[in-house]
């Protein structure tokens, strides 16, 4: 078995792509370091991750398939499914060798689970732009919190800095630990420490001493609003699990207590 130790990059990733072509041995596996090796191990390369190596396989991919398809890519990368680095390498090298596209050959089992993949990421990317639910904090900041299942807060970015242009916010991700901050011009990437002055942030929701004045009236007005428009004879709890994901309450206004 031939294992390919790489950094768990996506730039990684495509080096890998490039030395497996250079050194024309594939991976049976590809691993990070501190990894279990598998018990037999006939080769093993650890991939020093280079950015011209990675930008030349990525530029002789964008040429055998769609910008649609290398979407597809980038985005089921960041599903960070244990197995997500072997599949798009198989896709990648496919993709190479084929005579044509392959984006369309479901008959591929990794074309097709690669597809399923980004149907559920881009779902989750949905539904953060769906159940965001910002505090305002006393010095004029929006703070919203999330725990998503797989890594789709890069893909919102734009979606909120156009949305909520004249207004700054932070929008984290609780499981991750790292979130965006907006200053009304751009967009930077944050990460909070537990003994950092923001710690309070990593709660995910804000303490009424740091509220806005008028932050406390507003959420009580939501949850207000929010039972009224429910009515109780047509109450459905399994549909409203499948409408709005349980791990999402945790930060919702109208969830909270």
């Amino acid at each position: 078995m031939n294992v390919y130790i790489y950094d768990k990059t996506f730039d990684g990733l495509l080096t890998a792509v490039f030395d497996a072509y250079f050194r024309k041995t594939f991976p049976d596996a590809l691993l990070s370091e501190g990894d279990a090796l598998p018990l037999f191990c006939d080769e093993l390369h650890t991939v020093v991750t280079d950015e011209e190596k990675a930008g030349r396989v990525w530029r002789g991919l964008q040429k055998k398939v769609s910008s649609s398809a290398l979407g597809c890519l980038t985005q089921s990368w960041l599903s960070e499914l244990p197995e997500i680095g072997i599949l798009i390498f198989r896709y990648i090298r496919k993709a190479i060798d084929a005579p044509r596209s392959i984006e369309t050959n479901f008959g591929d089992p990794d074309v097709l689970q690669l597809a399923q993949i980004w149907k559920k990421v881009d779902g989750e990317r949905v539904h953060l732009m769906q159940f965001v639910r910002f505090q305002k904090a006393a010095d004029g900041t929006f703070f919203a919190a999330f725990e998503p299942q797989y890594n789709a807060l890069p893909l919102t970015v734009h979606h909120f800095k156009d949305r909520f242009a004249d207004q700054k916010w932070i929008i984290y991700d609780m499981k991750r630990r790292y979130g965006f901050y907006y200053d009304l011009q751009e967009v930077t990437t944050i990460s909070f420490d537990d003994d950092s002055r923001e710690s309070h942030l990593i709660t995910g929701m804000l303490d009424e001493s740091l509220m806005d004045k008028d932050e406390k009236l507003f959420q009580q007005l939501w949850k207000t609003y929010f039972k009224a428009i429910c009515i109780k004879e047509r109450m459905n709890p399994r549909k409203h699990k499948q409408d709005m994901p349980v791990r999402y309450w945790k930060y919702l206004t109208e969830k909270q207590k």
